[in-house]
């Protein structure tokens, strides 16, 4: 068991799997923090409409599977927001 990056409690990976559920395909291997840092946002990706994980700096407008399809049919990163473009 792994502390969280966050808080540093250790980090219960079956309730944290369980906060993930909407991300698709991400699990607790996918993250260093715990369920109670963890904000995800139902709803928001402006691709398919599904949850984004939400940073403490910025609430995303692509989930983490819309992103990667992004990245894998233009060969490039379109950032976490509609306006920024990664090199």
């Amino acid at each position: 068991m792994k502390p969280c990056h966050n808080c540093q409690t250790v980090i219960d990976e079956y309730l944290l799997d369980k906060k993930l559920e909407p991300l698709r395909e991400l699990t607790a291997d996918d993250f260093n923090i715990c369920a109670d840092c963890v904000t995800i946002d139902i709803d928001s990706c402006v691709a398919c409409g599904g949850a984004v994980y939400v940073p403490e700096t910025v609430s995303p407008d692509y989930c983490p599977a819309c992103r990667s399809d992004i990245i894998e049919q233009t060969g490039q990163d379109p950032g976490w927001t509609r306006d920024h473009v990664s090199t």
